[in-house]
C-alpha cells in the first residue's frame, strides 16, 4: 500500500508529530516525495517543527530547547505576490535581537511577522523528481544574511490542507543538505 493512502486529512497532523518524534525520516521522505507542490495557500497557516535532520547530538539538544520554548508558529501566505512571511510568538522578540540586532519584526496581531519570502514551484534540489513550492529567503533585501538567507524552504501538500516541508541549509553554489522537517495546516 502506497504510504500517501495510508494518511488521511484527520490524521495526517498527528502522524507528522508520531513520526518526528520516532525520527522516522524514511517515511517522512516518502511522504515528501508522493506530496504535490503546496498550491492556493492565502493568508496564515499554523506550523510545527516535525524534527531536526542535522546530527543525533544536535538534534536531541534543539528538541529540548523547542520543547520547552518554540518561537516559530507558522508562516503566512500572500498568494497574489508569491510572497509570504514566518509567523512568531512575541516572546521571540527580544532573544532574536542576539543574532539580529539590526532587524525589525512587524505586529502581525497576537502574533510577529518577520523573514518574508517568495515563494515558486520547481523540482526539489534534494527530490528532483518531485515539485515543490519553494519558500526563498536569499532574494528579499530585508532579511539578514546570517543564517536566514540560506534556509531553502520545499513545501508538498500530502493530504488537503496538510503540508510537510523541508528546511535546506544551502552551502553554495548548488549544495543543500536536511535541516528539519516542518509542517504546515491551513
Amino acid at each position: 500500500m502506497n504510504v500517501s493512502q495510508t494518511i488521511t486529512p484527520t490524521d495526517t497532523w498527528t502522524r507528522f508529530t508520531e513520526l518526528g518524534a520516532a525520527k522516522d525520516l524514511d517515511t517522512l521522505a516518502e511522504l515528501f516525495r508522493t506530496g504535490s507542490p503546496s498550491a492556493g495557500i492565502d493568508g496564515p497557516t499554523e506550523g510545527q517543527l516535525v524534527t531536526f535532520t542535522v546530527h543525533p547530538l544536535f538534534d536531541r539538544f534543539a528538541a529540548r530547547v523547542t520543547g520547552a520554548w518554540m518561537p516559530w508558529a507558522g508562516k503566512q501566505f500572500h498568494s497574489a505576490t508569491n510572497s509570504g512571511d514566518n509567523l512568531l510568538a512575541r516572546s521571540a522578540k527580544w532573544p532574536a535581537r542576539l543574532p539580529w540586532p539590526t532587524y525589525r519584526m512587524r505586529d502581525a496581531g497576537d502574533r510577529l511577522a518577520a523573514f518574508d519570502f517568495e515563494t515558486h514551484v520547481e523540482p526539489g534540489k534534494l527530490d528532483p523528481d518531485t515539485d515543490v513550492l519553494v519558500i526563498d529567503y536569499a532574494p528579499v533585501d530585508s532579511n539578514p544574511r546570517l543564517v536566514i538567507k540560506q534556509v531553502r524552504d520545499e513545501l508538498v501538500e500530502v493530504a488537503p490542507g496538510a503540508h510537510l516541508g523541508k528546511m535546506l541549509w544551502h552551502h553554495g553554489e548548488d549544495r543543500y543538505s536536511l535541516a528539519a522537517y516542518f509542517a504546515l495546516r491551513t
